[in-house]
């Protein structure tokens, strides 16, 4: 019989303490993999992995919500920018692409971000090395729709399903009569694409209710430009005027002028830069993000910054704290597994004697006592991780509800590996007191 079956067997005659013992650590442990888990995939999330993006622009403003409102739309959007300064990026030389994109509605069913955008959005890599894949057709019409793949599953919905859009946000009274039909679904990404419905811009720009006034989009677009009274474009936008209120007129006081590229905004541009010969990527964004800060009243932001300090400054700080609360949850655990194994050694003492005088070592004696804490320690540690993943397929949906941040119950971290070899040299050395206890055991005295 070998050292662990007779561990085993002592371990079985004080099953209720043991199993007690072995169960503080198994919650130690599962709390530190849900922790660990679920901010491994905050950060994998919430970092430049997970933008495919060189530069995203917007209206000025903080730097933070405009990443939080266009790429995780957890956040509302700042502003609008002219359609026209967008028209401006496109066919900047240094801009290999850019994608416009509007925000502002929601679905009246599941309350989803709605986002307006072109087809090109959806050609562009998402991340590094991995494009969106679309089941169905992309957009066809201006009504169509692609809608994500935790769209389809909660609402569930599929190609040909039709939706109404609510105006302002879920809390919003305001639906809009327009009809989407859903064309196409994408392929869970584990992003925030999965919880989105992209529409058409020109379907966006159709809608009734998304018009804004005209004077109040000219006034927008002069101070936007820095127009000039009396010049070239001032007369333009007289003339726009006038036209659009004739179009007013027409149609009982709303302008939805789809034709016309000044009144049309947009939310946010996503940009992919070109590099110049002799200079990088980083370089001509860097500069490229300086101008834009000085000129129009927008700005360009690389979303890896906002994010970093928001990990760093914020999410970081609560990971370090649940991290050092669940460190001292095992470690009060190991404690407890040394108070269990040390208490019983007063009424193991003639056990241990019998042992002695049928030939067993002091080092047998002292290994045993070392196995028996092993063991405790490696079946709490095997049960946490399990409790700990088994704990992530309930808090999963919640956290996806609350936050929209997608969490894979079956996400691996590689810290988890170090666990179980911790947790042994945690049992050894918990182990080693009542080892040696054991070890000085009288047998004389005991027999």
């Amino acid at each position: 019989m070998n050292l662990f079956s007779i561990a085993f067997k002592s371990i079985k005659q004080r099953l209720l303490t043991s199993t007690l013992t072995s169960l503080s650590v198994a919650l130690g442990v599962m709390m530190m993999i849900a922790v660990l888990v679920i901010f491994g995939i905050v950060d994998r999330t919430f970092n430049q992995q997970a933008i495919g993006y060189d530069l995203i622009v917007g209206p000025k403003g903080s730097d933070l919500q405009l990443v939080l409102s266009s790429v995780y739309r957890i956040a509302p959007a700042i502003e609008t920018l002219p359609y026209d300064y967008y028209q401006q990026l496109k066919n900047d030389p240094r801009v290999e692409e850019a994608i416009p994109i509007t925000m502002g509605d929601v679905t009246q069913q599941g309350g989803f971000p709605v986002v307006g955008t072109e087809t090109t959005y959806f050609l562009r890599e998402y991340a590094p090395g991995k494009k969106l894949l679309i089941r169905g057709d992309g957009f066809r019409e201006a009504f169509d729709a692609i809608i994500g793949a935790e769209v389809a599953r909660q609402n569930g919905w599929d190609i040909g399903s039709q939706f109404t859009l609510v105006h302002g946000g879920a809390e919003s009274d305001c639906h809009h009569d327009e009809k989407f039909t859903v064309t196409g679904v994408l392929k869970r990404t584990g992003t925030p694409n999965d919880r989105t419905v992209f529409t058409h811009l020109n379907g966006f720009y159709a809608i009734a209710g998304h018009e804004t006034p005209v004077e109040q989009m000219v006034k927008r677009y002069r101070e936007f430009f820095r127009v000039i009274p009396g010049g070239e474009k001032d007369q333009e936008l007289k003339d726009l005027i006038k036209q659009a209120k004739e179009e007013e007129a027409k149609s009982h006081g709303h302008y939805h002028g789809p034709d016309s590229t000044v009144m049309k905004d947009v939310s946010a541009i996503f940009l992919i830069m070109k590099a110049p010969p002799g200079e990088s990527a980083a370089t001509t964004s860097i500069l490229f993000a300086a101008q834009v800060k000085k000129g129009f009243q927008a700005q360009a932001v690389n979303p890896i910054f906002p994010m970093q300090r928001l990990m760093t400054q914020f999410v970081g700080n609560i990971r370090q704290v649940l991290l050092a609360l669940t460190i001292m949850i095992i470690v009060v655990s190991g404690i407890g597994i040394f108070v269990s194994i040390y208490n019983s050694m007063a009424d193991r003492r003639r056990e241990i004697s019998i042992m002695r005088a049928l030939g067993a070592q002091r080092t047998t004696v002292f290994a045993i006592i070392l196995a028996e804490s092993i063991l405790l320690c490696f079946a709490g540690g095997v049960a946490g991780i399990l409790l700990g993943h088994g704990l992530l397929f309930f808090v999963a949906p919640i956290v996806e509800a609350k936050s929209g941040l997608l969490v894979d119950p079956f996400s691996f971290e590689p810290i988890e590996l170090v666990l179980l070899p911790a947790l042994i040299v945690l049992a050894s050395i918990v182990g080693i007191i009542p080892g040696l206890t054991a070890y000085r055991t009288d047998v004389a005295k005991n027999l």
